[in-house]
């Protein structure tokens, strides 16, 4: 193999290592992100990136109505949230079920509503 030969490998070999350790899981986050955006609705507790937590009270095509205090409603672009509170509620209240049935008692915090 001639010296050009192992600087193509070289650069090849370079960009498959930057595509899978950083192109790829960035394009994974976004499509979770647009995601989490995509599927907001009405009563989901959120938090916004600067750190207000609310409901949302209606969901518009590029924003969101959150109630942050009673009678207090504020617009956030969707862009504007970060997490989402309740997304797994059901999920939390099967396995809190599943808890009580196999006979573990839940604490006062932990109780099914």
């Amino acid at each position: 193999m001639n010296q050009t030969t192992i600087y193509i490998v070289y650069f090849g070999f370079f960009f498959v290592a930057m595509y899978f350790l950083l192109i790829r899981p960035q394009q994974k986050q976004a499509k979770q992100r647009q995601a989490l955006l995509s599927s907001l609705r009405v009563r989901d507790r959120v938090i916004t990136v600067g750190g207000m937590y609310g409901k949302i009270i209606r969901v518009k095509d590029n924003s969101v109505i959150l109630q942050i205090a009673d009678k207090v409603e504020v617009e956030v672009a969707k862009s504007g949230i970060t997490s989402v509170e309740n997304r797994d509620s059901g999920a939390e209240k099967e396995n809190k079920n599943d808890k009580n049935n196999k006979g573990v008692k839940l604490d006062k915090e932990e109780t099914v509503d």
